[in-house]
């Protein structure tokens, strides 16, 4: 963790107590309710702009020799598959064809 989120989760947990302690302590009071819930939503929004950002994966391949690239083409109807259709999941690429709607499993034959 770095400490810019360890900070901002300190914060959030300050500005969660203070919010609470002071909707406990209203007594119905508008001024003081609208204070708590000033609390409660910087707490909210530093949580989620400091602790919560998404992060990227950047997957890299490293090949030991000269690659060349092949025409990617449905098994089942021989038509040109585009790159752009190709879907990664559970770490297996998958192709699905514009013309038969056939969905196949990318894989790298031997070329021995």
């Amino acid at each position: 963790m770095n400490f810019k989120t360890v900070i901002g989760a300190i914060a959030a947990v300050i500005l969660f107590l203070f919010g609470i302690l002071f909707a406990l302590a209203t007594d119905y009071w508008p001024t003081i309710l609208v204070v708590s819930a000033i609390f409660i939503l910087l707490g909210i929004a530093i949580l989620y702009f400091v602790t919560w950002k998404p992060t990227t994966v950047v997957q890299k391949l490293e090949v030991s020799g000269q690659m060349k690239t092949v025409a990617l083409k449905c098994p089942n109807c021989n038509a040109s598959i585009d790159s752009n259709q190709i879907k990664i999941v559970s770490g297996v690429p998958y192709a699905t064809c514009n013309y038969c709607g056939h969905t196949f499993e990318v894989s790298e034959e031997p070329k021995w």
